[in-house]
């Protein structure tokens, strides 16, 4: 019998370690990140908590090679039952351009390399951002955004960004969710599914560095309706949600784990202005 895969980028992460801790109990988990400490680690830490069919690979998602190399090592392994996209950086890890190239162009090779493997039932969840929230909908850069493998993307990019790593954060992330509205029908005709997940403040490494360097996360939070901070685990259920059979019929949508933070901007934009 063929073995469900589920690969997961950004795996040594908070929430793709969260997300493997889950669907390792499905199938052959297949993590990639860019370093192979955190990836041995990662391993380790799971086959203490029962997940022992895990595999790792060293992924700089930006590299089509090194991407390529992770698609063939899947199709070995198995079937591509789910595709988990964690991997990005945050504004305080980059500046504006590696940020668009992480976010945006990486998100563009990571989907390029896997379309030939998915199949009826492959389910595709690609984390997004609250963030992607703040930046217009409508504007000039939305075309360029729904195309993150087009020549001169990341100058395109920085027209908008301008040197703004918050600014290319936001628009990376806006640019997930409308990379998974324009390849739904793509992806569908395959009997695959896709689509985006937006986190708000979550208990993570990468959220707790932005958290001490933003004070714009602490202002966040003060809004957030459930008023606290979310946790990977339950950025993980929703993944798993979307990634299981339970979400047959849902495709194309960004779903927002957020504490009701999006929600609550608009009514506070408004008594503000």
């Amino acid at each position: 019998m063929t073995k469900h895969v589920y690969v997961i980028t950004g795996g040594s992460g908070g929430m793709g370690k969260a997300t493997a801790e889950l669907v390792g109990k499905k199938g052959t988990v297949l993590l990639a990140d860019v370093s192979e400490e955190r990836l041995v680690q990662t391993k380790e830490e799971l086959a203490s908590k029962g997940i022992t069919d895990v595999y790792y690979q060293t992924v700089d998602i930006t590299s089509k090679e090194n991407v390529a190399s992770l698609a063939q090592k899947t199709a070995e392994l198995g079937m591509l039952k789910g595709l988990v996209h964690t991997a990005g950086l945050s504004p305080t890890m980059a500046d504006s351009k590696r940020i668009t190239e992480v976010n945006l162009v990486g998100t563009g090779v990571v989907l390029d390399a896997f379309l030939p493997l998915a199949t009826e039932g492959t389910a595709v969840v690609l984390i997004s951002s609250m963030s992607g929230y703040m930046a217009p909908r409508q504007g000039p850069y939305v075309e360029v955004l729904k195309n993150p493998l087009a020549d001169n993307v990341i100058e395109a990019m920085e027209q908008f960004a301008q040197g703004n790593s918050g600014a290319a954060y936001s628009l990376s992330k806006l640019g997930v969710q409308l990379i998974v509205e324009d390849q739904a029908w793509t992806w569908g005709e395959k009997g695959a599914r896709i689509n985006s997940l937006s986190p708000g403040t979550i208990n993570t490494p990468m959220g707790r560095q932005e958290a001490s360097q933003q004070k714009q996360m602490a202002e966040m939070l003060q809004i957030t309706p459930l008023k606290r901070e979310g946790e990977p685990s339950e950025i993980a259920t929703a993944v798993e949600f979307l990634l299981s059979d339970a979400a047959s019929y849902v495709t194309g949508i960004d779903l927002r784990v957020d504490g009701g933070t999006v929600a609550n901007l608009a009514k506070v934009n408004a008594t503000n202005s």
